[in-house]
């Protein structure tokens, strides 16, 4: 029998399988390989830890953008505290939630949210007409969140024009909202005014037995992501120059700290005696007269110069007279 020396019929199919199975290991350590790299290549990237930002408004910028007592005029001074009015006027209920969002807001003085930067308060008292003025100036998270509580305190005039609330013992009130007109100051800007008649005595809180009626304005002007926001007003009214002024002060101190310059505005001295005459300008936003312009030293100088001047002159006349005399008897 001769023996093959070569691959024999029966043999090649094996030889062919184990062909295959080699080449389908080697596909599939290149596929192993290959998977491995793009695994390796969409593995996210090591991103560096983020720098802390740089805050919008500091507590000391804050503090150095409140506006004064001084720079509203004579009446206001230090707040006393909190009126009794709040709790018997602004803690009562109402059906329409936008309607009892803005009572809450104006109680709690947060109509603008919650900041979440640096914010600096200052209560004023009016001595005129009992009012108070509260005034903030805070940083929010972003200016869009502001915008969108402006957007939204736009639209309460049309949706709480008039409404009524109850107050804790069950009296019914008469609420109407309107808008308030403010300087044209900051980014942006809304006003409102709100009037609530129809409460008892008791509300007022304040045991003098009239019925009260409260007047109080809100205004808020954003500058940036920071703003100034401020209520004013109480049972005697709201004095709408003095709103207007506040807005405008502030706003303007709050870009003059911003922008690292000193404060531009000027207080307010308005007069507080009848009938006072002055010969100063009145004050350029509210028209009140200021106090009358001081002399000055030089002025004064003069003064006393001329009246030295004429009494040594009606001295000489009379010496001179006086001569004249007695030369005429002697002779």
């Amino acid at each position: 029998m001769k023996v093959p020396n070569g691959p024999t019929a029966p043999n090649g199919p094996y030889r062919l399988l184990a062909r295959v199975l080699t080449a389908g290991v080697l596909v599939s350590a290149s596929a192993c390989s290959l998977h491995g790299v793009v695994r390796s290549a969409d593995a996210p990237s090591i991103v560096p830890p983020a720098t802390s930002a740089t805050p919008s408004l500091t507590d000391a910028q804050a503090s150095a953008a409140l506006i004064t007592q001084g720079e509203l005029g004579g009446r206001w001074s230090a707040t006393q505290g909190g009126a009794t009015w709040r709790d018997g006027l602004l803690k009562t209920r109402t059906d329409a939630p936008d309607c009892q969002r803005l009572l809450d807001g104006l109680y709690a003085e947060d109509l603008l949210g919650e900041p979440t930067g640096a914010r600096a308060v200052v209560g004023l008292d009016e001595s005129g007409n009992a009012a108070q003025l509260r005034y903030q100036v805070a940083a929010y998270a972003a200016p869009s969140e502001v915008d969108a509580k402006l957007a939204w305190l736009r639209t309460l005039p049309s949706k709480c024009g008039r409404f009524t609330s109850t107050d804790v013992r069950g009296g019914r009130l008469d609420v109407t909202v309107v808008p308030a007109v403010l300087p044209g100051v900051g980014d942006a800007r809304e006003g409102l005014r709100l009037t609530m008649s129809g409460a008892s005595a008791a509300d007022a809180g304040d045991g003098s037995g009239a019925v009260p009626m409260l007047t109080l304005d809100f205004a808020a002007v954003r500058v940036g992501d920071r703003a100034v926001s401020l209520t004013n007003g109480g049972l005697g009214g709201a004095a709408q120059d003095s709103t207007q002024q506040a807005v405008q002060v502030g706003t303007q101190r709050l870009q003059d700290v911003l922008a690292g310059r000193p404060p531009t505005t000027a207080p307010a001295t308005p007069t507080t005696g009848p009938g006072h005459s002055t010969t100063g300008p009145g004050h350029p936003l509210t028209g009140r007269p200021t106090e009358p312009l001081a002399e000055s030293p030089a002025d004064t100088d003069n003064n006393t110069t001329d009246s030295t001047t004429a009494d040594t002159t009606d001295t000489a006349d009379t010496a001179d007279t006086a001569d004249t005399a007695d030369n005429a008897q002697e002779g």
